[in-house]
């Protein structure tokens, strides 16, 4: 054991430090595995990473310690199953290897002929005759992405490569990456589809002075511009349609008095052409119409516009733009059975010789399935342009129709030029992978590395992209299960584009060795089974390794082999002993087998019913999970992007992604993404270091350089903050004692913006004379109240000094006769010559 402890350590560390330097995909990967690996970032914080990158090497530990014990004591998952076809065999793993030698397995060896293909190699099978298909990937078309567009599309490529072919065997994966670049001055097809209801008189007149800036402001765009126009109202039927008076179906504007043209469901005016000036013209030409109830019948249009490709003019070489604009709501499928529709449509193109839609009355509306599935077969970029008050109802639609934008019509479409223009800045901004005809077997899990290299897990789509960028997906294919037929082709296309990677996958599921297979051969008891790829295949009936047991030549004494251990049933209690070996029974859930019938595919976890949850296959009471799903019962997604706030962070740095779904760690934080924390900093006190490294170039993210990985927002520069129903104004005071003013909010697409003021407010430096003055002027003050103060306090003293000598004075007995002062003689003498009288 100590000995095996070594070897463990060593393997496990060896493997460690091969991972260190190429990160391999974090699925379960058992010895034997052929997938390629491919550098993976990811992105997280630096204490994050560090954690993952621990478990990751825990992780490692733990699979090659028993991978190495498996193989040490001759317990893995290919001889476990007991599969006795090589068929079965290879669709137990990708590192099960059949033998189908003759003559192996003779002389007492316990090597089962399913098994790793080392062990049936070191068991004397001869390497010629190992069934061991492994799975390979080659590049058949990989021409160079193209730069610019140069007048034509003809020759341009945005995706690489163009053409992939792959070879799978069950349970395995191959891994390829997908480049796509958005080249510059592109071909653009822009179709203008209008609603010309009475409501859209205005629109109209005003569309016709915008003609020509409309083509002006596409042409910065690109060079090699055609432009096209349509117009629709509604279904040609009551109740759409004003049918009384007679007069009003000619004239649906006859009770107003005015003149207006006959209802239309859609007529296609202008096909798209080089020749813009004829744009405006038919514009001008162009009368409004009127139609009874309120929605539209604009669907109709919409796919009119789109499946008549050969009549509008859509170039297959070029981006297409198809501009719908409409100041209502739109009818969509069902509507048409309150006029008796019950037609579904069946999309196809009916226009007639007038090109007007001639099945209006006729076919139902389209549904929004088969409205998105033909946009996108037609690499049409669809533009809602629509009035305020139906922009909730067309923001539903996109949700549901892939590539299309949505922006807000005003009341006279006078921002429209403006609004297309932002359109397709978004459209070029975003790259979005769509998959067409992926076998339901055949897992993909995609990884986007989009600007400044930084990979994100689980996504196929890129944006905040300018014109000439390359993003790159890695697309990681996995075979669940085969098909029934030997190769399927399906391709992976941006969203909107005409390139497209072709992919044609051919399943390794047989062995080579059953096309020599012998029917009814003489090896088999004389003809009691065939015999193909080593063994005998019995006919029923009949058991044993060369089906020479019948089972009506049963022996209780044969039991014994069919008991796994004392007091156990006989084959598990699944199964009959006859000649000395277990023959399962069938079960009505699935599949038994085993030596003793100890294994099935259906009794493991379940998750919501579900066995291993839909996203694996159940293997003797194991659940193997499919490529993006891990736990006991499959129901843990390795997927990060549902984690992924708007502000670019896992659960907004507040928490961990588990399974798919942030666990806020931080206190008082709480939501899908942990955004919401009344106790953690603001969006003020978040966005404030992105406001310093985006447009200041300065502070802790530009020091540490994240600010590319953190900041995802669109910084725009104003002279002042303007009103925005979902902003949040904010400021601060910077290094400088400056006050910064900035805007923080996200735009329709939910892109985060943030508007900084241009000029922030900072202190102004003092004044030296105001200065002067004011400290002369504050000595001469002091002086003067303190002569104040001592005027006052001898005043004070003298007044008090005044008052006590009044009082004594006051006291004084007064006499005036006698000398107050006088005072007698202390002796006295007489004179005696006196005589006096």
């Amino acid at each position: 054991m100590e000995k095996l402890g070594v070897c463990v350590s060593q393997h496990a560390f060896s493997k460690v430090k091969n991972e260190e330097r190429r990160s391999s995909r974090p699925v379960n990967n058992p010895t034997g595995s052929t997938g390629e690996s491919r550098p993976v970032q990811l992105r997280y914080f630096p204490a994050m990473v560090n954690f993952t990158h621990r478990l990751l090497m825990l992780f490692l530990l733990l699979s090659s310690a028993s991978e190495v014990f498996a193989a040490t004591t001759g317990s893995n998952i290919c001889i476990s199953q007991g599969f006795t076809t090589c068929q079965q065999c290879l669709a137990v793993h990708p590192s099960c290897a059949w033998c189908s030698q003759e003559e192996f397995g003779k002389g007492g060896s316990s090597v089962s002929r399913c098994d790793l293909k080392q062990n049936l190699l070191n068991e004397g099978c001869n390497k010629d005759f190992v069934e061991f298909p492994i799975s390979t990937l080659t590049v058949e078309q990989d021409g160079p992405l193209s730069d610019k567009a140069s007048g034509t599309a003809d020759d341009v490529t945005q995706i690489r490569p163009q053409k992939l072919r792959m070879t799978l065997r069950p349970g395995d994966s191959k891994r390829f990456t997908v480049s796509v670049k958005q080249v510059e001055d592109y071909p653009v097809d822009l179709y203008y589809l209008m609603d010309l209801s009475y409501s859209m008189k205005d629109d109209l007149a005003r569309l016709y002075t915008l003609g020509n800036s409309l083509a002006a402001a596409m042409g910065r765009t690109t060079s090699n511009l055609r432009m096209g126009f349509g117009a629709f109202v509604d279904k040609t039927l009551s109740p759409y349609m004003y049918t009384y008076p007679p007069e009003s179906i000619a004239n649906p504007c006859y009770g107003i008095q005015e003149k207006c043209q006959a209802q239309f469901g859609f007529k296609n005016v202008l096909s798209l052409t080089d020749k813009v000036a004829r744009f405006t013209e038919e514009v001008g030409k162009q009368q409004v119409s009127r139609n009874r109830d309120a929605p539209e019948g604009g669907f109709d249009a919409i796919m009119q516009a789109v499946v008549c490709k050969d009549r509008i003019g859509w170039r297959p070489d070029a981006s297409h733009l198809l501009v719908f604009t409409t100041d209502a709501t739109t009818h969509t499928a069902l509507d048409g059975r309150i006029a008796g529709i019950v037609q579904p449509y069946d999309g196809q193109c009916y226009l007639d010789n007038n090109n007007i839609y001639n099945k209006s009355a006729v076919l139902d509306y389209p549904s929004l399935a088969i409205l998105s599935d033909k946009l996108s077969e037609n690499n049409i970029n669809l533009v809602f342009a629509v009035t305020g008050y139906v922009v909730p109802l067309y923001k539903e639609y996109s949700q549901l129709i892939p590539g299309t934008t949505v922006g807000t019509l005003s009341g006279d479409s006078g921002n429209v030029i403006q609004l297309i223009e932002d359109a397709y800045a978004k459209i070029r901004s975003k790259v979005e992978l769509e998959l067409v005809g992926v076998p339901e077997e055949l897992n993909l899990l995609f990884n986007a590395t989009c600007l400044n290299g930084e990979v994100v897990l689980g996504l196929k789509s890129c944006s905040g992209l300018k014109i000439g960028d390359t993003v790159s997906f890695s697309v990681e294919a996995q075979l669940r299960g085969c098909p029934k037929e030997k190769s399927r082709t399906f391709t992976i296309k941006p969203l909107g584009f005409k390139d497209s990677l072709e992919v044609t996958v051919d399943f390794a599921c047989g062995c080579n060795c059953g096309a020599k297979a012998q029917v009814d051969s003489p090896l088999c008891s004389n003809g009691n089974g065939s015999y193909e790829c080593g063994v005998c295949q019995c006919h029923q009936g009949r058991l044993g390794p060369r089906c020479e047991c019948s089972v009506e030549d049963y022996s209780p004494s044969d039991d014994v082999n069919c008991i796994p251990k004392p007091d156990s049933p006989v084959c598990s209690g699944r199964g009959d002993c006859l000649c000395g070996q277990c023959s399962c029974h069938s079960n009505e859930f699935g599949q038994v087998w085993g030596k003793y019938c100890e294994c099935d595919d259906f009794n493991c976890l379940r998750f919501k019913g579900d066995l291993c949850s839909d996203h694996g296959k159940c293997s003797c009471g194991v659940c193997q999970c499919d490529a993006g799903w891990k736990g006991e019962n499959c129901n843990c997604t390795t997927r990060t992007d549902t984690c992924m706030s708007s502000i670019g962070l896992l659960c907004s740095g507040r928490g961990n992604c588990e399974c798919g779904v942030c666990q806020c760690t931080q206190p008082g934080a709480y939501g899908a993404t942990c955004q919401k924390c009344p106790t953690c900093p603001g969006s003020c006190t978040i966005k404030k270091e992105c406001v310093e490294c985006l447009h200041f170039k300065r502070g802790q993210y530009t020091k540490d350089n994240s600010c590319s990985r953190i900041c995802k927002d669109e910084i725009r520069i104003v002279e002042s903050l303007s009103f925005h129903d979902k902003a949040v104004n904010c400021s601060y005071q910077d290094e400088n004692d400056c006050v910064e003013y900035f805007q923080y909010y996200e735009d329709e697409s939910g892109k985060s913006i943030l508007c900084v003021v241009k000029e922030p407010e900072c202190p102004q430096g003092p004044d030296i004379l105001v200065v002067l003055l004011a400290v002369s002027g504050a000595i001469l003050l002091l002086g003067l109240v303190g002569l104040l103060i001592w005027k006052l306090l001898i005043t004070i003293h003298d007044r008090r000094e005044y008052k006590k000598f009044e009082e004594e004075r006051a006291k004084a007995k007064w006499d005036t006769g006698n000398n107050p002062l006088y005072k007698g003689a202390t002796s006295t003498f007489t004179n005696v010559a006196y005589r006096g009288n």
